[in-house]
């Protein structure tokens, strides 16, 4: 993965179309699922010319994964295999089993990000990730925890989190869920720790969107801005930030990323024990142009913007909504006015959202009521709540919570 840091974007391109032959005619010939369907749409994997070529394959989703479990589950007797699950956020457990290459080549790609930092992954780290777990589960994940030089919250308290920004300053770097790490950030402020206590070389935040509301309290926390790190359990990493020109450059060695209607649909060429092939992840997503070459002399393509997760609708009186709606007023405030909020919307009748702001200025009112209406017109009543606690700690924060049917 360093050695193909800086190829250049022809060299990178070869490379994946070499790739893809390889995985593609592997997946024909070891699972039930993908031979079925690529002799119905008449795909060779052995005769593709371009990656263009697999978009006459259909896109698939995670219904089809948990559908078709079995049959897409390779054939082949591979001598290490690793269980693995998705963390089930939209209700969906998906289970499968990761070969040894998958598995490596993972690590690999997030390896590879640590090193532009200056990161080693055996220096002390600190972990925000889930920690409702029982007693015994505890015990071991703690165990791991001390065999990685990492430390983690299993609980939330005030104490508990004071001791957790203690340890924290003989660490290295920190990751975890996005907005923890922005609560923590607000916490060391609140406290008046200096940033020169800290000697993070990375603050990372996965697995949720960053707002730029949170990169003032981690910098004025940390000394350094929150980077992201994209992926998912069963596209692997999909992309990582880099130190000088703040893009997200995606890991094309590992996967092949397409946006079709706005949406990412991601092949994972490593996933030879359970194909991942033109899956769509459930996120819309922004790519750079195809001329777009960032200033730090990576060629691989750049995803400016993780624009939200594709998720249930919102409803009117009248008429529906995408989610990423709310995306697109906050942004808008921002790029108009300078002002960033951190939101969360619940929307519990037809028509009725309750909004929760965690900044508490009231002040604001008329710029925000001023943008809703711009987009939902009269078509849904806000009830505006300021000086909100988003996060509870107990895991990923959502930004829009439907609770209809």
């Amino acid at each position: 993965m360093k050695e193909s840091d800086f190829w250049a974007l022809d060299k990178l391109q070869k490379y994946q179309l070499e790739k893809a032959k390889v995985f593609l005619q592997f997946a024909y010939e070891h699972s039930a699922f993908y031979k079925e369907l690529f002799d119905k749409v008449g795909f060779n994997a052995r005769e593709i010319t371009s990656i263009d070529d697999i978009k006459v394959l259909p896109i698939i989703d995670k219904d089809t994964l948990l559908r078709e479990n079995r049959r897409i589950q390779s054939d082949y007797h591979f001598k290490k295999l690793f269980f693995s699950e998705t963390s089930g956020t939209t209700g969906q457990v998906l289970k499968f089993y990761r070969n040894e290459e998958w598995e490596s080549g993972h690590r690999a790609a997030m390896f590879r990000g640590y090193h532009w930092y200056g990161v080693k992954f055996w220096e002390k780290n600190g972990y925000f990730w889930g920690y409702n777990i029982d007693k015994k589960q505890k015990c071991k994940v703690a165990f791991l925890d001390f065999l990685q030089n990492r430390f983690r919250m299993f609980s939330y308290s005030k104490e508990e989190l004071k001791c957790f920004i203690k340890r924290l300053k003989r660490a290295t770097y920190l990751e975890g869920y996005s907005s923890m790490i922005y609560e923590t950030a607000k916490m060391v402020n609140q406290l008046s720790e200096r940033k020169n206590n800290f000697k993070l070389k990375m603050v990372k935040g996965t697995s949720e969107k960053i707002y730029e509301s949170y990169q003032k309290e981690v910098q004025n926390a940390f000394g350094v801005k929150m980077i992201s790190e994209y992926g998912s359990t069963e596209s692997g990493i999909i992309a990582y930030e880099c130190p000088e020109g703040g893009n997200m450059h995606i890991c094309m060695e590992n996967v092949i990323v397409e946006e079709v209607n706005g949406e990412i649909v991601v092949t994972n060429l490593l996933s030879y024990s359970f194909p991942i092939i033109r899956y769509k992840l459930g996120d819309y997503v922004k790519l750079a142009d195809k001329t777009f070459r960032c200033k730090c002399g990576r060629e691989h393509p750049v995803i400016l913007d993780i624009l939200g997760r594709v998720g249930k609708c919102i409803k009117g009186y009248m008429q529906q909504y995408p989610s990423l709606m709310f995306y697109y007023v906050f942004k808008n405030i921002a790029l108009t006015t300078g002002i960033s909020l951190n939101y969360q919307a619940i929307q519990r009748e037809v028509g009725k959202i309750d909004l929760k702001i965690e900044q508490n200025q009231p002040e604001y009112q008329y710029i925000l009521q001023r943008e809703l209406d711009k987009y939902f017109k009269k078509d849904i009543d806000f009830e505006i709540a300021w000086g909100q606690t988003l996060h509870t700690w107990n895991g990923k924060l959502r930004d829009f919570i439907s609770e209809l049917d």
